[in-house]
């Protein structure tokens, strides 16, 4: 993975968390061509091989938008074949992310809107400022949400309130999303990216592949019927037997110290 973008700012700190940060502060953090390209440069790499990557914290440049969605002014004179090529560059962006083998946590700062409330739906989990707002707006544009949206919200809050939301386009607040199941947690806006950066530092400091076996157990197994997503488990189980982090789990509980696991 490279270490710059255009319009993502990247940081991987030493035990494996990476901060992504959208970096389009002027436009409210809008996606445009070069950030699909540029998210699905980092994204892409986490599917098979995630290398020293253990958890990732997705989050907006500035203090008032996480992701204003797709940005309407490169969009604007787009003929049909130029928008589906630029529709097809934010499928392959987002779908990297709902695929990455390790944990991505959505640090929504501001608005969600559009395709950035979709870009927080792909993410493992979602916390959020108070003062969040989140909406998936396509259907007051002509268009529908195509990047997860009509998926990931009704498994966030079901299917009847995620029509509502839908259909209507209209604003909700984190509050309410949180009520609904959408956002794990309400954070005060100086306390977002704290409290959102000590998750994935537990995170990191367990055992990688067995952090990446139990995501995937859930994500799968919950698509399936509970016999079939019983045996995922035990299969994805069997993979964390066999390394050399289960054993030095054991010996550091043996031992009353915290275990250094290496991924392995």
């Amino acid at each position: 993975m490279a270490d710059q973008f255009e319009t993502v700012a990247v940081e991987l700190s030493e035990e494996g968390l990476l901060r992504v940060t959208l970096n389009r502060a002027d436009v409210r953090n809008a996606i445009n061509t070069q950030m699909g390209l540029d998210l699905r440069a980092i994204f892409r790499p986490l599917l098979f091989d995630a290398g020293n990557v253990r958890c990732v914290v997705v989050t907006g440049a500035g203090d008032k938008a996480f992701c204003a969605g797709g940005d309407l002014k490169e969009r604007n004179g787009m003929t049909d074949a130029q928008w589906r090529a630029q529709h097809a560059v934010f499928e392959e962006a987002f779908y990297a992310v709902m695929d990455s083998s390790v944990p991505v946590i959505a640090a929504v700062n501001g608005a969600a809107f559009g395709g950035g409330c979709e870009l927080a739906l792909a993410c493992d989990f979602i916390y959020a400022a108070s003062n969040a707002r989140f909406a998936l707006t396509e259907t007051t544009l002509g268009i529908m949400p195509g990047c997860g949206g009509t998926q990931n919200l009704p498994r966030s809050v079901g299917e009847r309130r995620a029509k509502e939301l839908i259909l209507t386009g209209r604003a909700f607040s984190a509050a309410e999303a949180f009520e609904w199941g959408m956002v794990n947690r309400v954070c005060d806006a100086a306390e977002l990216i704290p409290a959102a950066l000590e998750t994935a530092k537990a995170i990191c400091a367990n055992a990688p592949v067995s952090v990446r076996q139990a995501k995937k157990s859930i994500h799968y197994g919950l698509n399936a019927d509970l016999r079939t997503g019983l045996a995922f488990e035990i299969e994805s189980y069997n993979r964390t037997v066999v390394t050399e982090d289960r054993l030095e789990g054991v010996r550091a509980f043996g031992e009353k110290r915290k275990p250094q696991f290496k991924g392995r």
